[in-house]
C-alpha cells in the first residue's frame, strides 16, 4: 500500500475529529484553551492516533468501527501533546522549537504551558469516559482508560521521563536504557495499537499479537528518534537537533553506535511485522507503518 496516502487520509480524519472535540478559545477560559489548541494544532505526524485507527482496522475495517475509534485516537493525541509541552519546559529539556514552531512556553509563558499540558491530559480522560465515547460498551471504555492511564503514568511515560532525567550525564547499561525508552515512548505506542483493537472487538490472540507488534515498533521508533537527533538537521526535525547530546542523555547510538542501532531498529520492525501473522491484508497499514517508522527522516 502507499503509506504516504494512508497517513495523509488518516491525519485528515484525526484533525477533523479533534477540531470538533476541543473547545473553542472563547469566554473567560480563552487564554488557557488557546494555549492548549496552539500545541495540539501546530502540526505533527499523529502517529499514535493513526496506530490506534490501524489497530482497529486490522480487526474490523468497517466504517462504524472507525468512527467509534476516532475519539480514542484523539484522546491519545491529547496525551501525547501534553507530554511534548512538558518535555520542552526549561525544567525538562528546555527546547525552543517543536514541530517547527516556538514551543508553548516560549509563546504563552511557563505557567500557561504547564496548565495547557495539564488541561490536555485531563481532557483526554474526559473524552474517554464521557459522552464523546458513549458508543463504546462501558466494559471496553474501562479497559481502554486503564490501559492508557497505565501507559501514560508513573510506570509508563511519566516514569520513563523521570528516569531519563535522573540518568542525564551518567553511564548506564543497555537494560536500563531499554527500560527508560520503553516506558517513555513504547508504552503509549503499544497502548495506542491495543486500544484500537479493543474498540474493534479483538479476541485475546489478536490483542496479544498487536501488543507484541506495539512493543517492537515502540523500540524501533525510539532508536530512529535517537539516530535522527544526531543525523538530521533542526529544519528537518522541526525541533533542535543534537539536543540529546547537549543534555548528555543516554541513547542507543551513544551506547551501541549508529550501525548497531540501525540494525536493531530494522530487526525490531521485522519482528513487529512477524507478530501480525494472525491477520490478513486488513493489517497491511500496520505493516506499512512499521516500515515507515524505521525509514522516516523526521
Amino acid at each position: 500500500m502507499e503509506i504516504k496516502i494512508y497517513l495523509t487520509q488518516q491525519q485528515q480524519r484525526v484533525e477533523e475529529h479533534l477540531a470538533g472535540l476541543i473547545p473553542d478559545a472563547v469566554g473567560l477560559f480563552h487564554n488557557h484553551i488557546e494555549s492548549m489548541r496552539y500545541s495540539l494544532f501546530v502540526g505533527g505526524k499523529r502517529i499514535r492516533p493513526i496506530l490506534c485507527l490501524a489497530g482497529a482496522e486490522a480487526v474490523d475495517p468497517s466504517e462504524a468501527t472507525r468512527k467509534k475509534t476516532l475519539t480514542v485516537a484523539c484522546a491519545l493525541e491529547c496525551i501525547h501533546t501534553y507530554s511534548l509541552i512538558h518535555d520542552d519546559l526549561p525544567a525538562m529539556d528546555d527546547d525552543d522549537l517543536r514541530r517547527g514552531k516556538p514551543t508553548n512556553h516560549r509563546v504563552f509563558g511557563e505557567a500557561a504551558a504547564i496548565l495547557a499540558g495539564d488541561g490536555l491530559l485531563t481532557y483526554a480522560f474526559d473524552l474517554l469516559s464521557g459522552q464523546a465515547s458513549a458508543a463504546l460498551p462501558d466494559a471496553d471504555r474501562i479497559r481502554i482508560i486503564n490501559l492508557i492511564a497505565r501507559a501514560a503514568g508513573p510506570l509508563g511515560m511519566v516514569g520513563g521521563q523521570s528516569l531519563d532525567m535522573l540518568h542525564e550525564g551518567k553511564q548506564i547499561g543497555y537494560e536500563t536504557l531499554r527500560t527508560i525508552h520503553y516506558s517513555k515512548t513504547g508504552a503509549l505506542i503499544t497502548a495506542s495499537v491495543v486500544s484500537g483493537a479493543i474498540v474493534a472487538g479483538a479476541d485475546p490472540e489478536q490483542e496479544m499479537a498487536l501488543e507484541t507488534y506495539g512493543g517492537h515498533i515502540g523500540l524501533a521508533f525510539q532508536i530512529v528518534d535517537d539516530l535522527l537527533d544526531v543525523e538530521a538537521t533542526t529544519e528537518e526535525l522541526g525541533k533542535p537537533a543534537g539536543s540529546d547530546m547537549k543534555a548528555e542523555k543516554s541513547t542507543y547510538p551513544s551506547l551501541l553506535g549508529r550501525g548497531t542501532s540501525r540494525t536493531m531498529a530494522r530487526e525490531a520492525v521485522q519482528a513487529a511485522i512477524s507478530a501480525l501473522t494472525p491477520f490478513d491484508r486488513q493489517a497491511d497499514p500496520l505493516r506499512a507503518l512499521a516500515k515507515y517508522i524505521v525509514d522516516r527522516t523526521r
